[in-house]
């Protein structure tokens, strides 16, 4: 980085101070005042209702009180073309046509549950019925999913039927095969397994959330006995962790080789994931030996790349230690530090309750359109029109056979033609938002770690409440800053998703060419979202030590900061959660005999294991970030000391005496710090 002019009355980050980047806090504000207004909108044209239930042919709301439907359950479609669709309090368990029924009094009596309130009876001729679309043609045996009736499609032994049959009669006096019904099906079949499979889940979590949260508490408090003890004995902890990982991933790779060699010869083991293909129940790849071949090779190569990197990096270690011996001192006159990523969680979580819920009201804000629909020749078809004034217009007089039913959800409205730019917006303005919270996170503990490296006599020259005074500066005079470091890497994911959801609609397309550009392009940008992030990041940390504008800040910024310590870091986070992870694999699969009883009886067992491992991730990156980010700081500022400073007595070291000492670095005619 570029060196700064000497200051002799420099001690740390500057108090005295300007606004920085004010353009880019003017538009922050003004599109947050924008973002505030469009959610007012969507949340008054919006209705979440039209995602959770089901309407009838003409747009109401079945079983919502308030609708002419309210005491009616799921939607019955028509199976036949014609676009009519019914409340009804149950779905039909029988099959029935209408001109059938139309001859018995009893199964008509029946068949009338499934007709719209405008059928009289048998008054009409049946064929009239019909094209009135007073009534379906047809039922077919029938179950209720996420409040819709679907055809009740099973198989036995190999063969598909619905209600025990493999024919229907369609209304019309046709027999037609149940495979034509298979398709439309299909996909309600799919999520109605995924319903099942979410059931299953939900059941699992409801036995063993108790355990789930002990599993949390345990990974919470293995992450602050190991910062407790990383602030006092650093080095021999770090050596400590290193080899526990390396004995570790050892034993990983010996009991895989045990568990491969062991299948050898049994039936089915020899079966590939492949043609496997997805299971709910994960037991059922541990008797594979793919999967157990897998397993050994992942974990070769880690052991490989974690003992050539101690090999190579064994001096950078020995900084990389010192480096963390001081972090954890900072850390230990700044102990409100760890409690401060759960402030950054809490914006983030308020960012997208914003963000999901103004993308639902949005969604939801189309309105009923109707269309007229008509069996003869008519210059009305496929018109809009309005149900209650349909009866006494022009369009009944020159078309009598037609009918003003709902078509879709829309509008042309000029709020309605804008609703996907509304949503871009809302996408934009969610990666803006919650990139400017991390970015306000990052800078404050930059802020409070460096108040405590360039304090010559710690902590007497520290202010009270570093963190808080940090904080402070932040949003009162770099604000813009932030803005404008979040809306670069905002646009950036922005191009992502836009990218992500082209290569989703070119999935089917056969242009290769087109799919090599879009796969070049979503990795160029993801590159480019890495590099920013890491600028932003070192940016931020000379934004809270000099007070400059964001541009300044980044160019100033060193290029290149210590990985070896994120590597460390990496290793840390890595044993806790591989130490929690183990636990509960062996508690949840009932293999420690002492508690065997205790584990609650689990449908996956997987799922309380994932959850407590991402669970123990989230917490020892939550605690583990904020040492990266003193480590990243205390790193800048040591080499800003060394450029300022030469340790004479009007140039003196900050750095403290163990990092002198490391560098061979002396202040002549000062005390040590």
């Amino acid at each position: 980085g570029t060196p700064q002019k000497y200051d002799p009355t420099f001690k740390g980050p500057i108090y005295d101070r300007g606004c920085t980047d004010i353009i880019c806090c003017v538009l922050l504000v003004l599109a947050i005042v924008g973002y505030v207004v469009v959610g007012v909108v969507a949340w008054t044209h919006g209705d979440p209702r039209k995602v959770i239930h089901p309407t009838d042919s003409r747009g109401q709301f079945c079983g919502q009180q308030g609708t002419p439907n309210e005491e009616s359950g799921p939607a019955a479609p028509s199976p036949c073309p014609l676009p009519l669709q019914i409340c009804v309090s149950k779905c039909p368990d029988r099959y029935m046509t209408y001109l059938t029924a139309s001859g018995n009094p009893a199964a008509l009596e029946y068949y009338r549950n499934f007709c719209t309130p405008e059928y009289k009876g048998s008054q009409k001729a049946a064929l009239t019925v019909l094209k009135d679309k007073e009534c379906p043609a047809m039922l077919i045996p029938s179950t209720p999913l996420a409040r819709r009736c679907f055809p009740a499609i099973q198989a036995k032994q190999g063969v598909i039927m619905v209600g025990n049959k493999t024919t229907y009669e369609d209304g019309w006096g046709n027999h037609r095969n149940v495979t034509e019904l298979l398709e439309g099906a299909k996909k309600a079949n799919v999520v109605l397994e995924t319903r099942q499979l979410a059931m299953k889940i939900f059941e699992d979590y409801t036995v063993s959330w108790y355990w789930i949260i002990i599993g949390l508490v345990i990974a919470m408090v293995a992450s602050l006995i190991f910062i407790v003890l990383l602030r006092f004995l650093a080095g021999i902890m770090v050596w400590v962790m290193i080899v526990m990982v390396i004995l570790v991933l050892g034993y990983g790779i010996f009991h895989c080789y045990m568990e491969y060699a062991k299948l050898k010869g049994e039936a089915g083991s020899d079966v590939s994931l492949t043609d496997l293909g997805f299971q709910t129940d994960l037991r059922v790849y541990l008797h594979l030996r793919q999967t157990w071949l897998a397993f050994l090779i992942i974990l070769c190569v880690l052991e490989l790349v974690i003992v050539l990197l101690l090999i190579f990096l064994r001096k950078r270690i020995l900084i990389a230690i010192a480096l963390i011996k001081e972090a954890s001192r900072a850390i230990g006159h700044v102990m409100s530090s760890l409690l401060f990523p759960l402030c950054t969680f809490f914006l983030l979580c308020l960012c997208i309750a914003y963000w999901a819920s103004t993308a639902v009201f949005l969604s939801t804000s189309n309105e009923a359109v109707y269309k007229v629909f008509n069996e003869s020749a008519c210059p009305f078809a496929g018109q809009t029109c309005k149900p209650e004034t349909f009866n006494t217009s022009n369009v009944t007089k020159l078309c009598p056979d037609a009918q003003c039913l709902f078509a879709f959800y829309g509008g042309e409205t000029a709020y309605h033609k804008y609703l996907i730019v509304l949503q871009f917006f809302n996408v934009f303005m969610f990666f803006w938002l919650a990139n400017f919270v991390i970015a306000l996170g990052q800078v404050t503990l930059a802020g409070a770690f460096a108040s405590y490296y360039w304090a010559f006599k710690k902590p007497d020259d520290m202010p009270a409440f570093p963190l808080f005074s940090a904080f402070g500066r932040a949003l009162r005079y770099h604000t813009g800053s932030l803005a404008f470091g979040s809306l670069v890497l905002a646009i950036v994911q922005v191009i992502r998703v836009i990218l992500e959801y082209l290569d989703h609609r070119l999935k089917a397309a056969e242009n290769k060419f087109a799919k090599f550009l879009l796969s070049c392009l979503k990795c160029c940008f993801w590159c480019l979202e890495k590099f920013i992030k890491f600028l932003n990041r070192n940016a931020y940390i000379m934004i809270a030590i000099y007070g400059t504008n964001f541009c300044t800040s980044a160019r100033n910024a060193v290029a290149v900061l210590d990985k070896v310590t994120d590597f460390l870091f990496f290793l840390g986070k890595l044993l806790i959660v591989g130490s929690v992870g183990i636990l509960a694999f062996f508690f949840f699969t009932q293999r420690i005999k002492l508690v065997q009883d205790t584990a609650p009886p689990l449908n996956y067992y997987w799922v309380p294991i994932l959850t407590v491992i991402v669970g123990s991730y989230l917490i020892a990156h939550g605690f583990f970030s904020v040492y990266g980010m003193c480590v990243d700081t205390l790193f800048l500022c040591f080499l800003e000391d060394l450029e300022r400073n030469d340790g004479s007595a009007e140039k003196p070291y900050f750095m403290s005496q163990d990092l002198r000492k490391l560098l061979k670095k002396t202040n002549k005619g000062q005390p040590d710090a």
